[in-house]
């Protein structure tokens, strides 16, 4: 069976993390970075999650899991080192629940994607969970042909959309107006850091098109 790929908004949603080492850390991240409401549960965790939950950033339980812990969560990753407790994450959740369970693709509802973040862009590679060293073998694959650039591209590309949006112009110019921006000419001019180039020329591509479409 696929899986529906999507991106999700995760702003003020209770996620439970149980697990606190390594790769529950990776996972706490990553959740904390798209504003969930995150709490974990562990009797131990790394250094980072204390100072995570030093710093308020999400609620720390300091002890085993307990299936009540599930109850408010729209999220429920299983991250310890115990197949039985992660079991035990999996059977406490009901159905309306999204549930990850680290290395057992078959009793997860959905699964993390490997993801190459370069500002707004983000790029997800999935193998459904089966092979997740294919999907790291291709995000190394896919970070040094989407380099730092990319991070002031997409937000000067951001930026120009507004630009453009806002035209008094009929839809089918504002397309083609937004089709030329994307012409490489304009990466090439952000990765060389000819700004003011690139700057210039887009805003006289906006020009020309306002003057011929009023």
């Amino acid at each position: 069976m696929r899986l529906y790929p999507m991106m999700a908004k995760l702003q003020g949603k209770r996620c439970l993390v149980v697990g606190g080492g390594q790769v529950a850390e990776r996972k706490i991240g990553s959740l904390l970075a798209a504003g969930a409401d995150v709490a974990v549960v562990s009797p131990s965790c790394s250094q980072a999650v204390e100072e995570w939950a030093g710093a308020g950033s999400l609620v720390l339980f300091r002890r085993p899991f307990s299936p009540e812990d599930v109850r408010e969560a729209v999220i429920v990753i299983a991250a310890t080192n115990d197949p039985a407790v992660n079991l035990a994450v999996y059977q406490a959740c009901g159905p309306h629940q999204w549930v990850n369970v680290v290395d057992r693709p078959d009793l997860c509802s959905f699964t993390v994607p490997s993801v190459v973040e370069r500002g707004d862009l983000q790029i997800a590679i999935s193998t459904g969970g089966h092979n997740p060293g294919l999907a790291k073998k291709l995000r190394r694959q896919v970070e040094t042909q989407f380099g730092p650039e990319y991070v002031e591209y997409t937000a000067f590309l951001g930026a120009m959309r507004s630009r453009v949006l806002a035209l008094s112009l009929d839809e089918m110019r504002k397309r083609e107006l937004l089709s030329e921006l994307l012409d490489d000419r304009f990466l090439h001019w952000t990765r060389t850091g000819e700004r003011e180039r690139r700057d210039l020329e887009a805003e006289k591509l906006i020009e020309q098109t306002r003057w011929t479409g009023a």
